[in-house]
């Protein structure tokens, strides 16, 4: 009797932990699609809201990685509970680094406001955030799914956002050398498609935890990465 006491506390401090997780999802694929929709409308309000709700993500990974712990320390779980422990604190991880490219993204925002607007780059940056977004989702559907099958297609997804980030930075290159002036928001606009390509690595990372967490194996092959421009921006 006792042990199924201590098993039904243990299986409520996982579903609390669980619940923390997809709730601190749900806030960053809202600061994706905020700071992309900020940027392009030039909303300053809506970017500054971004910037403040990143303070609550941080604190939800605070709040995860200390239940995490805790659970740890007291309930001396089993192998596979404690796969999903780790795979939480990871996947929290990743979602706290997303939340820092959204912010950062929403910081120049204003910056960008004040110059004339280059082509359709913002738009251009909206599609690929959207892109990044829907893989999000997907993502964590396939952690409280336990779809390995669906994480795995993450995984592919990210080409296609490497691929979208490759077009646009060639874009930007030739704006940049078409006009001189078109320069500086054009550097700003990259620091912010780099941006967005990480958040889909850190994406594909949390679809590598699911395919463990379900399998526990990590994924055979290696992602296929398509960014060929060589440039790391952490910005």
């Amino acid at each position: 009797m006792q042990d199924q006491h201590i098993a039904s506390v243990f299986d409520r401090d996982l579903e609390a932990i669980q619940a923390q997780i997809m709730k601190m999802g749900g806030l960053v694929e809202a600061a994706i699609r905020e700071s992309a929709q900020s940027l392009d409308t030039r909303d300053e309000e809506l970017a500054e809201k971004v910037r403040k709700a990143d303070r609550t993500i941080d604190e939800l990974e605070e709040v995860i990685n200390g239940e995490a712990a805790r659970v740890i320390a007291l309930r001396a779980p089993i192998a596979s509970d404690l796969r999903l422990i780790l795979s939480v604190i990871k996947i929290s991880a990743n979602l706290e680094r997303i939340g820092d490219y959204a912010k950062n993204m929403a910081k120049r925002t204003g910056v960008l406001a004040q110059m004339a607007p280059v082509d359709d780059s913002t738009g251009a940056l909206r599609r690929m955030a959207r892109e990044v977004e829907k893989m999000l989702k997907d993502a964590l559907d396939a952690y409280v799914q336990r779809d390995a099958e669906l994480a795995t297609s993450v995984i592919l997804q990210d080409r296609d956002v490497d691929q979208m980030y490759n077009a646009l930075f060639r874009e930007l290159l030739t704006f940049m050398m078409e006009d001189p002036r078109n320069i500086t928001a054009c550097m700003h606009l990259h620091f912010i498609a780099k941006n967005v390509e990480r958040m889909g690595d850190h994406v594909t990372s949390i679809a590598e935890q699911v395919v463990y967490l379900v399998t526990g194996e990590h994924p055979e092959d290696a992602r296929p990465k398509a960014d060929k421009t060589s440039v790391t921006v952490e910005g």
